[in-house]
């Protein structure tokens, strides 16, 4: 089917109304909102909304979502629980254990005669499994807001364990793309230490009015995202880091209720922009059931490894629960 170019306010009421019907069907039906966005942008892509204006509104809001999301994450995590081992390590030792697993099933996949596996190497497989190793921060983070459960001790683990994933993430593709980061990445502890300082001050300067949601777009956004872009870093790991500085702040929790339902709406063009990538084949429906044992997997492989830390059955179980399933860093090492 060819592609549907109309001018952007068309655009813009199709889009919405279709996200705003779809979401509220689901959430009729006693389902995620996201559901029905998801589902959006399946239809959209169907009926040739594909390229063109639809591209270039969604893409920056999808963006604009994902680094408002990982501020206002960072506003809830504080360093120190970064370090702790039951988060460190289990985080570590699991996409170590996950890659070498689902790595060599695939890899051992290449020997039987399955079309799709028959050329994999398995610097190819090792790839797709350290990518399935990762869990979706978005879904993660959705979930647990939507039942209250972002300062729970099991949410302050998942979120933990996703914070130690990018930063994995960050290293491969600095490593993959064999693009280095800046030399001036050696002056982020100085910057980090004045930009904090700059942002305390003028997050008490900013009032209760319009200027403190200013400031919700321009700490993530420009003191955090364009700041890590420049030296060729993550720009959302930029956002989280610029969050987790004004942790401590007094006005945090005014900040991220004010940021909360923005964060909400740009995230609106992220699940639609997912929907659009195409709508799956039978084949890819057959490999994608293939892969939820995977998921199984992951899950039974965090509640073993929390395990070692005594951690109390309830907080080791929601805490895999909420970690077992893929993320959208899977997308970005395709590409």
């Amino acid at each position: 089917m060819g592609t549907i170019d109309l001018d952007a306010i068309y655009i813009d009421a199709i889009w919405l109304s279709l996200a705003f019907l779809s979401g509220l069907l689901m959430k009729r039906l006693g389902l995620p909102a996201l559901l029905g966005f998801l589902g959006t942008g399946f239809f959209l892509g169907i009926s040739g909304f594909t390229e063109g204006n639809l591209k270039e509104i969604l893409v920056p809001l999808s963006d604009m979502g994902i680094i408002l999301l990982l501020f206002t994450i960072g506003l809830k995590i504080k360093i120190k629980e970064l370090v702790k081992p039951e988060i460190l390590i289990t985080a570590s030792s699991h996409i170590i254990l996950t890659t070498l697993a689902i790595g060599g099933v695939i890899f051992g996949l290449s020997f039987v005669g399955i079309q799709y596996f028959s050329d994999m190497t398995i610097e190819a497989a090792l790839t797709i499994g350290f990518a399935l190793s990762f869990s979706s921060t978005v879904f993660i983070v959705k979930s647990l807001e939507e039942r209250g459960e972002i300062t729970s001790r099991h949410g302050r683990f998942a979120i933990g364990i996703l914070v130690v994933q990018d930063i994995f993430a960050v290293v491969f593709l600095t490593i993959s793309k064999s693009v280095m980061p800046s030399i001036w990445v050696l002056a982020l502890p100085i910057y980090l230490y004045i930009i904090k300082l700059v942002l305390d001050k003028l997050l008490n300067k900013t009032g209760h009015g319009e200027l403190l949601t200013v400031f919700g777009f321009f700490a993530p956004l420009i003191a955090g995202a364009l700041a890590f872009d420049l030296v060729d870093l993550k720009y959302d790991l930029g956002a989280l880091i610029i969050g987790m500085l004004l942790v401590n702040h007094p006005r945090k929790e005014e900040l991220y209720d004010r940021m909360l339902s923005y964060k909400d709406f740009f995230l609106i063009g992220f699940f639609i922009n997912i929907g659009l990538s195409g709508v799956p084949s039978l084949t890819n429906v057959i490999i994608a059931g293939s892969l939820l044992i995977f998921v199984v997997f992951k899950g039974l492989l965090f509640i073993k490894i929390f395990s070692f830390f005594e951690l109390r059955a309830r907080t080791n179980f929601l805490t895999s629960l909420q970690l077992s399933n893929y993320s959208e860093f899977g997308l970005i090492v395709g590409a």
